[in-house]
């Protein structure tokens, strides 16, 4: 188990929701704090930001090597500062959506993608770092994360079980003492055959660590599904309304969306109950209702028993039903009103 914000997390405790407002703010501040009321409303539980601008992810080239590929469905041919440059929060909108957030009772965190995104959040006091899939090769950075003693997120998608364990034992060596690794397919969108969510039991293992699902398909059913197989963290991109456009609009969760998840996700953690066959204690009432043999008419002394006279039947009480062929021929031994859970001293 892990605690980030006070919040614990872990299989004993419902899963934690993190919505990711990413570049869905569309450039506009008032449209990122509507964001923040919109998941707080929604009962998610943290808002997660990416901190960096175009100039500490990339440079601006045109080169083909930093184009994205013209095959992408949503970004075909656009250079990576561009892109970033649409995508990115800017640095001083991170105090008032940290604020906001607080304010909302959301726990407000961020990804850094350099040492000058980690000196900020610092500043503004972030309870936990969460390192991008594609920078999980870069240890140096999770070093610089994890070496604040705050609880450290990893996303996966893309990593090889060496790059996986390598980026968990630069944390750990680090002192990070608090760890979730995420599951992740780092397409956007992701298509769910390939989500691969058998693999979370494994992740667990071979990490040690708090698992969960950063998940970009469509909807919300690989999430649910990832959390029947162990995730403890849901990360999922939201946006107010996926019409209104936007860099990651075309995967991410609308509100009424984001509160299905959230309501869904913890029915789903609840269902999974233990591993044992046998009455609920919520079915105590229900074995009452069993079947089982009865008289089913009046009957007297010295009467056999028959299919006529008795029967398996609801309620419980009376003989097991495959008791009958036990029974039947056998004589009554008193007066029998209908209604009686048939017994061995009846007979």
């Amino acid at each position: 188990m892990i605690s980030i914000g006070g919040r614990p997390i872990g299989p004993g405790h419902p899963p934690f929701v993190v919505a990711e407002m990413s570049g869905n703010h569309n450039g506009s501040l008032e449209r990122a704090l509507a964001i923040v009321d919109a998941v707080a409303d929604a009962g998610a539980h943290a808002l997660k930001l990416q901190t960096y601008t175009p100039d500490t992810l990339t440079v601006d080239c045109d080169a083909p090597a930093f184009r994205v590929g013209d095959e992408h469905e949503l970004w075909g041919g656009e250079t990576l500062y561009r892109l970033f440059e649409r995508a990115s929060t800017p640095w001083e909108w991170h105090r008032p959506i940290f604020e906001r957030a607080r304010e909302r009772g959301l726990v407000a965190f961020s990804a850094p993608f350099d040492p000058t995104a980690v000196e900020l959040l610092e500043k503004l006091e972030t309870p936990a770092y969460k390192i991008a899939s594609s920078e999980i090769v870069d240890l140096p950075l999770i070093r610089l994360a994890a070496g604040t003693g705050k609880p450290l997120i990893i996303s996966t998608g893309m990593a090889t079980a060496a790059e996986i364990d390598a980026a968990v034992a630069a944390a750990r060596g680090a002192g990070c003492t608090q760890l979730a690794v995420l599951s992740c397919t780092a397409t956007y969108p992701a298509p769910p055959g390939e989500s691969n969510l058998r693999s979370l039991p494994l992740l667990s293992a071979l990490t040690g660590a708090v698992v969960g699902l950063s998940d970009h398909t469509p909807g919300i059913g690989a999430a649910l599904a990832a959390v029947a197989l162990g995730a403890c963290v849901i990360e999922k991109h939201v946006t107010l309304s996926r019409a209104d456009g936007g860099v990651d609009a075309a995967f991410s969760l609308e509100p009424a969306e984001l509160a299905a998840l959230v309501a869904e996700s913890e029915r789903a953690w609840q269902a999974l109950g233990e591993p044992v066959i046998g009455p609920r204690p919520s079915e105590r009432e229900g074995l009452r209702f069993r079947r089982s043999l009865h008289v089913v008419r009046d009957v007297r002394a010295g009467e056999p028993v028959t299919p006529e006279n008795v029967r398996s039947i609801r309620p419980a009480g009376g003989l097991h039903p495959d008791a009958f062929d036990q029974v039947v021929g056998r004589r009554f031994v008193r007066d029998v009103p209908l209604g009686t859970p048939l017994s061995w001293d009846l007979i």
